[in-house]
């Protein structure tokens, strides 16, 4: 391929953003010791060290190596400590067994980084089309494994016996209960979803698509602590009638009985975040839900869970960029409602759709077409955007996905019903 030298201005535009993305991931590990960062809790979630290290790996592999003549490796053990899933790339480390890389150290893994950094945008004034829109794709890929980041962070200080915070607060002040959820009412009619015109999107994202939605209404607003609460107090947990078969399973084999990181101390509802162990604030969104809980408390209260083209749909008119997202290193977690319809922040929401490719859906060439497409069986998707993503990460067209047992990452609940 030819090399195409990028306009000045796209080319200092996408440097100063790899160098905010890049700088925000270390802010986020900056609290750690070397031991925090390299220990794994569960097979879901990795250590920080992987996550910093993994994302340079892309970078190295999919820009440099490819793209820059002469480019050298910084460790030839990297590629199989530090790749995910891209068989393309041969053979990896095992996924769970990645809390047992004591070595490199986080040092040694921060130094790589930074040596990956400096040959990048050294590089990036001169690289051809094809390496830039990489370059924009790493970035993205960089922000998943954000939110990625600070999640296992939180399952991993979890663990730990003294529950210590990574990021001390202020005492939350209560504020109000939301007003009871208002119902945004839709008649039948073909929508379109899916990515389309300019910016940046995944591939799972598109082709955009003509689809009929059925007359039905969706919540304004997400399901509260205080609705959950309300749902263990009736005996959620414990009436199979709620729950599907897989999730009823779920439910006796693990000894479920409230959202993760719950726990009654003296009679009342306690949650561990990233501040610490802290009563639940009744009054904002319940979270750390799996799609079984989501259904289930769906089905007690009398609705279900929205299709995603539903979702999109309602959630096209608001901004994406808006609610309360990740913009800075420090605690996070889902905050009362503000006032008015709100689909983008807090918490990611489950939808009733499985997690399938969309009419035409064609992946990539190459090991990036890994990326998205053959995780397309036994996940649903979720929308929205949490806490945790960070700020201009999200869109309407966005599709998160998870198995329906996880419940690690910042996933709650709006309701839909049928008209």
């Amino acid at each position: 391929m030819e090399a195409i030298r990028p306009a000045p201005d796209d080319a200092t535009t996408l440097a100063s953003r790899y160098d905010a993305v890049r700088s925000l991931t270390e802010a986020l590990v900056a609290p750690l010791s070397d031991a925090d960062a390299t220990v794994q809790s569960m097979d879901d979630a990795s250590p920080a060290k992987w996550h910093l290290a993994h994302t340079t790996w892309f970078f190295e592999t999919f820009v440099l190596r490819d793209h820059v003549v002469g480019y050298r490796a910084y460790d030839d053990q990297f590629a199989f400590l530090f790749n995910s899933y891209y068989e393309a790339e041969g053979k990896r480390h095992a996924r769970a067994r990645r809390g047992m890389v004591t070595r490199p150290s986080l040092a040694e893994v921060l130094a790589y980084r930074a040596a990956v950094d400096a040959a990048l945008l050294d590089a990036l004034p001169t690289l051809p089309s094809a390496a830039v829109e990489l370059v924009a794709l790493g970035c993205h890929h960089e922000e998943q494994h954000q939110e990625l980041l600070v999640t296992d962070i939180l399952h991993l200080f979890s663990e730990n016996p003294v529950e210590p915070a990574i990021w001390p607060a202020a005492p939350k002040v209560p504020v109000a209960m939301p007003a009871p959820i208002a119902w945004i009412e839709s008649a039948e009619h073909v929508v379109e979803v899916g990515h389309a015109g300019r910016g940046f999107a995944f591939d799972c994202e598109g082709p955009r698509h003509r689809t009929l939605v059925p007359a039905h209404a969706i919540a304004d607003r997400t399901v509260t602590n205080g609705e959950w609460a309300a749902f263990i107090a009736d005996g959620g947990y414990a009436d199979p009638r709620w729950w599907l078969s897989d999730g009823w399973a779920w439910v006796q084999r693990e000894s479920v009985a409230a959202p993760l990181y719950w726990e009654q101390q003296g009679g009342r509802w306690t949650r561990f975040g990233l501040d610490g162990r802290r009563p639940i604030d009744p009054a904002a969104p319940v979270t750390h839900v799996s799609f079984f809980e989501a259904d289930a408390y769906a089905a007690w209260a009398g609705a279900r869970l929205p299709t995603e083209a539903e979702w999109e749909a309602a959630a096209a008119a608001h901004d994406a960029h808006g609610g309360n997202q990740m913009d800075a290193a420090g605690p996070v977690e889902p905050r009362p409602a503000a006032g008015g319809p709100a689909f983008f922040g807090d918490v990611w929401e489950w939808t009733g759709s499985a997690y399938r490719p969309y009419p035409g859906f064609v992946a990539a060439e190459g090991a990036v077409g890994e990326y998205n497409g053959k995780f397309m069986s036994g996940q649903f998707v979720l929308r929205g955007g949490s806490c945790a993503t960070p700020r201009g990460h999200a869109r309407a067209s966005y599709r998160n996905f998870f198995y329906p047992h996880q419940r690690w990452q910042f996933t709650g609940v709006r309701l839909a019903k049928d008209l």
